[in-house]
Formats: C-alpha cells, structure tokens, sequence
C-alpha cells in the first residue's frame, strides 16, 4: 500500500507551491525534488492565487509570519479550495505568541485543509488556543503525554474534517476514525532544523499525486521521513555531524523505493 503511494508521487511528478518559510526553504524544495516532486516557492499576496493556480496542491507553513504573508497564506489557500486542490497546513511554532495563534484560527476558519501537520505541542494549540513556548523544532508528546497528542489529533481530525499528523516519539496520523502510530525515526532528526517542515512539504507532494487516499498518503509521508531519518543516520561516519545528516536524509528521500518503503515502515493501528 504505502510502496503504491511512492510509485505514484514518482510518476506524477507533483508541482507544489510549497509557502514555506525562510528558515527551510531551500531544503523543503529538495525534499520536494528528491521524492520526483517540485516546487515554486511565492508569498507576494499579489501573485499568491496565480501561482497555486499554476500547481497541484498547496503548502502553507507559518513558520516566519507577518500581516503580508498571513494574507498571502489566506489567499493561496482561498485560490486552492476553488480549484479542488489539496492544501496542507503546518502551523509552526502556533502556540509561540498571540499574533500566532490568532493566524492559525484565521487559517483553520477560512481554508479547508486536505491535511495538518504539525508537532504534538503545535497540534494540541491548534485545538485548545493554547500558549506554548517550546522551540518551533519541539518534537515531543507534550505536556499531556502521548495519550494526550492522540486525542488532540483526533479531535483536530473531526473538527477540520482534514487528515492530521501529530509528530513525537510516537508519530500519529488519523483521519478521527482510523489511527495510526508510527515508529520510524531516529532521535537525531531533532538536531536538523526544518525536519518538521521538510515532511509536511513530502506530505503536500504526496497528498497532491495521490489525491482519492490522503490517509494513506499521510502515513506514507510520515514512514518514508523516519525511515529515511534511520537509514541517513546509518550512513553517518564517527566525523559526520548534523549538517551531514540533514544531506543524507535527502540524498535517502532520493533514493528510497517502493519496496524499501514497505520493508522498512513500522506502523499500528487499531482497526
């Protein structure tokens, strides 16, 4: 099943207005590249609805925000919702500040998202408004514990009617119906900045090549990243550090095929 998800993103070749931010946009870009996907990269307000437009789906991440990108976001996101195309939101660091959070419920109030991902603590803010003042690359359960980022994915899932991905030591992709928990990933991936970023612009590229199975896209993007984290970290040599790493879980995205997918992810689900 997840192998079908790679062949298809590989043969689709999705162009993606990934709207990242400027932290990780060269290396959301090659994520993009290496998984046989592309990417435009625009956040002028003016240009916003025309470029989406022009590609498949949509990723909007708001990790650097300000009144002008929160409008290009809206706009982009506007533009995608009418044409059919699938937006994915990454609500980066939304708990962080006021200005923050009040983005991320313009965003949930005005977009319909096809998918959110996002870390546990950002998804838990996302659904209770809550401050949060961890780093933008926190990767933890949160201050609830891994019990309570499932039922906070959950919940995001049946109140946006989008696929939610909540990354932590244990990541959880759910529909509000089905759950899965993934264990690919390597504890190093918390060194590489823009890790978070990288999977969500997977995401939007395998979200957009396989538009009929978004939960089956999702957890193929969130396997394919960990599992890549693990064979990258496998290749590291006793003088590598994290910029190498970051190098080689691209150089793994490019590399990894279907059969290897489906070898190595390692996933649960209830039902």
């Amino acid at each position: 099943m997840l192998g079908e998800i790679v062949s298809q993103s590989r043969k689709c070749r999705p162009l993606v207005h990934c709207m990242t931010n400027y932290v990780t946009a060269n290396d959301c870009a090659n994520i993009l590249l290496a998984c046989g996907g592309s990417a435009i990269m625009a956040d002028d307000p003016d240009e916003a609805a025309e470029i989406t437009a022009a590609c498949g789906g949509l990723v909007l991440n708001m990790g650097t925000p300000n009144p002008r990108r929160l409008e290009a976001l809206l706009r982009a996101g506007q533009a995608a919702n009418r044409l059919g195309h699938p937006v994915v939101l990454d609500p980066v660091g939304v708990g962080s500040s006021a200005m923050r959070r009040e983005a991320g419920k313009r965003l949930l109030a005005s977009v319909r998202f096809a998918a959110i991902r996002g870390n546990a603590t950002e998804i838990a803010a996302l659904v209770h408004g809550t401050a949060a003042h961890r780093g933008v690359d926190a990767d933890e359960a949160g201050g609830d514990g891994a019990d309570g980022a499932e039922e906070s994915a959950v919940r995001l899932a049946r109140e946006s009617s989008a696929i939610v991905v909540a990354t932590g030591n244990t990541d959880i992709v759910t529909d509000g119906k089905t759950v899965y928990r993934v264990h690919n990933g390597h504890s190093m991936m918390q060194a590489v900045t823009g890790a978070g970023c990288q999977l969500s612009a997977l995401l939007g590229a395998y979200v957009t090549a396989n538009p009929d199975r978004p939960l089956q896209a999702a957890l193929a993007a969130v396997c394919a990243m960990g599992l890549c984290g693990e064979i990258a970290h496998a290749r590291l040599s006793p003088q590598d550090g994290n910029a190498s790493y970051r190098n080689y879980i691209i150089d793994a995205v490019f590399r990894l095929t279907p059969e290897t997918l489906e070898r190595g992810a390692r996933y649960e689900t209830d039902r």
